[in-house]
């Protein structure tokens, strides 16, 4: 096909009109406009650029290179010393109670027992704001407590903490499940068997101790461990002698922990990190963090 073929006609199949003959001075006025044309097309698009830029700041001051999300940064909940009576009281209310715990519990033993307690008051306040069950945020503000004194160059807060247990079991109330007097989910939360369905596969870790099957793992508790994960940062928040992942307590404080190993979360890139390393997926990371901010607004 010659060049004279290709464009007598339009894309529709009619007949394009005849050429005329250019002259030199014809050349110089096309190339005039046409430069013209160019200059305000380029005109245009830096215009727009700046514009959508300028929004963008001031929507993401960030820029558009900064993560679309990060999480809360709010001060440390207050806190009282328990008077001993109340301190032993409790312990040995911890111990009966995990007495009588049904299986399968697979608990560990540890040394992390508080000596102090968050002020009830701003339990009861922070609560009401929010809408995060006493017990639940009881732990979660202890974690943070508890983390600050252990590695206080993290940064991280309650409300991080918050969002991660509202999203995995909503505070400790998914199915039937209810957290009693001593922040132990009953019955516990036993997740999906992990077997490659829709979820990762992940055979059996623990012979079923923790969930109660010998196939397959599950998560279990309110923060949603698999058996392997709660094996190597098992905690014991509440003092009782026991690191148990369906104990609101001992879940909160391993999941500050398990955040914190990868560095601090001081910056939108550190807090993304940790939070990513939880749930290997950004959605639930700008998740987390859009229900942090919320917990952390609402508190203030």
């Amino acid at each position: 096909m010659s060049w004279h073929d290709d464009f007598d006609a339009d894309e529709h199949g009619a007949h394009r009109r005849a050429r005329t003959r250019v002259t030199g001075w014809g050349i110089v006025r096309i190339a005039a406009a046409s430069a013209g044309i160019m200059l305000g097309a380029v005109a245009l698009v830096i215009g727009a650029i700046v514009a959508v830029n300028v929004v963008g700041t001031a929507t993401n001051p960030g820029g558009f290179a900064a993560p679309s999300a990060d999480g809360s940064h709010v001060a440390l909940p207050p806190t009282t010393t328990q008077p001993e009576s109340e301190q032993l009281e409790d312990e040995a209310l911890a111990e009966g109670d995990a007495a009588t715990t049904e299986e399968p519990s697979g608990l560990t033993g540890s040394q992390d027992a508080p000596m102090e307690v968050v002020d009830a008051e701003w339990i009861a306040q922070v609560a009401e704001a929010t809408g995060i069950p006493e017990r639940a945020l009881s732990a979660y503000a202890l974690a943070h407590v508890q983390i600050a004194l252990e590695e206080p160059e993290c940064g991280l807060d309650w409300a991080t903490i918050a969002a991660v247990g509202g999203i995995e079991s909503g505070h400790g109330s998914n199915g039937a499940a209810v957290l009693d007097e001593n922040g132990s989910a009953r019955p516990p939360i036993i997740g999906p068997a992990l077997d490659g369905d829709g979820v990762a596969a992940i055979a059996d870790t623990d012979g079923g101790l923790l969930d109660g099957d010998t196939t397959w793992d599950r998560a279990v508790g309110p923060m949603q461990f698999i058996p392997s994960t709660w094996e190597k940062w098992a905690a014991d928040a509440n003092g009782d002698g026991a690191a148990d992942p369906n104990q609101i307590d001992d879940a909160a404080l391993a999941t500050a922990r398990y955040l914190c190993a990868s560095g601090p979360m001081t910056d939108s890139e550190g807090w993304r990190a940790a939070v990513f390393s939880y749930n290997h997926d950004n959605d639930y990371v700008d998740e987390v963090a859009t229900i942090a901010l919320d917990y952390a607004a609402s508190a203030r």
